[in-house]
């Protein structure tokens, strides 16, 4: 779970860097975890391709990275019998969320 953490802050990091003033909230509501940005965003049309290694709905001379953080994060939540989803828009930012299995 530390890594699927750090890779979420990461990129709301990465994301609210050209911000004058970004904001960066984790939390949890109704039973999942989340955590939110106020950064670039993206276009919800996309989103299908967030979860694929190496896929990119940014230039990578705009925001460095290799494409593989968010789908480390779906393979770790579902190791754990989670679920991972998103909301966005376009310079509006972004929230991940996410659940977790039951304990055994």
């Amino acid at each position: 779970m530390r890594v699927a953490f750090e890779n979420l802050l990461g990129n709301a990091w990465k994301f609210t860097g050209r911000r004058k003033s970004g904001h960066i909230q984790v939390g949890r509501f109704d039973g999942a975890f989340f955590v939110r940005d106020d950064g670039a965003g993206f276009d919800m049309a996309y989103s299908d391709k967030l979860f694929a290694p190496f896929q990119r709905l940014h230039d990578a001379t705009e925001y460095p990275g290799t494409g593989i953080g968010l789908a480390t994060v779906q393979r770790i939540v579902r190791r754990h019998g989670g679920r991972l989803w998103t909301q966005a828009a376009v310079d509006q930012g972004a929230t991940f969320y996410f659940t977790l299995g039951e304990s055994p």
